[in-house]
């Protein structure tokens, strides 16, 4: 998530993203989608609908949703680009995909795609408020109550040791690609830790849920909406409160709390204007947070397919889409 899920600035600094990050899900390969025309892009009268779709699990059931429904009530032929979140701006810029359905706030690219070029048009709400944070497990919390405000942090850095981390505490990320101010975070607040990636989303939740088995303390990265907290109840640390001064920092200088972001979809503006029913459709896709929540879930921990998880919301809650087809 710039999840910077900053799963805010989510996924939101300033921070450059590789164009290389963007990877073909459907089709022969990896692709610098920067670089050379999509394969997806949809030709004039073509009913196809290109998505780009981010790595963590909640844009991946907002996805398969829309696809499923495209797919099936509409008639449409939907492909998937996999792309990381600065280069998905840049690929719906230039039309090669055409909508994204999870975006955590980018203020700079807004301002150069929608407000300057004008190439990207907003697409609404999706409905569901993102927020990121640093978390610990319930049941270490309810033993030391204080852990949640950041002034304590130091105190229990020793429990937090690992490997990875060496003399200082672990403070869990997952993916590197993700735009977060943690690292900022940690130096300017002076925190004695350390900044270790698991890798992944999927790799930061079996590491949460390995801990969690065996009652051992951590401190991650985490955010809101996450099937997650169903299984591993966690209680967010208290940083310091958010403001817009604050945000507006240099990345390396910020020393706030994430936001609350209402999340938001883009669409390009060629596809907005000539979408169609699909267009139509995309700009009305607006769910709760459990919701995406329940399909999450059943893509995440119960294994489905993204296709079969689409299918089974769709099937229990049939009075929420057919609005969107309205």
């Amino acid at each position: 998530m710039t999840r910077t899920r900053r799963r805010a600035r989510p996924r939101t600094s300033a921070i450059a993203a590789s164009a290389a990050a963007l990877l073909t899900v459907t089709g022969c390969g990896a692709a610098d989608m920067t670089e050379q025309a999509s394969p997806f892009a949809a030709p004039a009268g073509i009913r196809t609908v290109t998505l780009s779709v981010q790595s963590w699990v909640g844009a991946q059931a907002n996805v398969a949703v829309a696809r499923k429904i495209l797919e099936d009530e509409l008639g449409y032929r939907v492909d998937l680009v996999q792309t990381d979140e600065v280069p998905a701006w840049d690929a719906l810029s230039q039309g090669r995909v055409d909508a994204i359905l999870e975006d955590w706030g980018h203020p700079d690219q807004e301002k150069l795609y929608v407000h300057d070029k004008r190439t990207i048009v907003p697409g609404g709400d999706l409905g569901v408020t993102g927020h990121i944070g640093w978390y610990v497990p319930a049941y270490w919390a309810d033993e030391h109550p204080d852990v949640t405000d950041w002034k304590n942090l130091n105190k229990y850095a020793g429990e937090l040791r690992t490997a990875e981390s060496g003399d200082k505490g672990q403070l869990m990320d997952g993916s590197p690609s993700y735009v977060t101010n943690d690292k900022a975070l940690v130096k300017n607040l002076g925190l004695d830790y350390k900044v270790v990636f698991a890798g992944s989303e999927a790799a930061q939740i079996t590491q949460m849920q390995q801990f969690a088995k065996e009652k051992k303390p951590f401190l991650s990265y985490w955010y809101q909406p996450q099937w997650l907290f169903n299984e591993v109840p966690m209680v967010e640390v208290k940083l310091p409160a958010y403001s817009d001064a604050c945000a507006a920092k240099a990345p390396e200088d910020i020393d706030c709390a994430y936001p609350k972001t209402p999340l938001q979809k883009y669409l390009n503006a060629g596809f907005a204007e000539r979408g169609g029913e699909a267009a139509a459709f995309l700009k009305k896709f607006h769910w709760s947070e459990k919701d995406q929540n329940e399909v999450s879930e059943l893509i995440a921990s119960d294994r489905l397919s993204p296709d079969e998880a689409a299918a089974r919301w769709i099937g229990k809650r049939p009075g929420t889409w057919k609005k969107w087809l309205d």
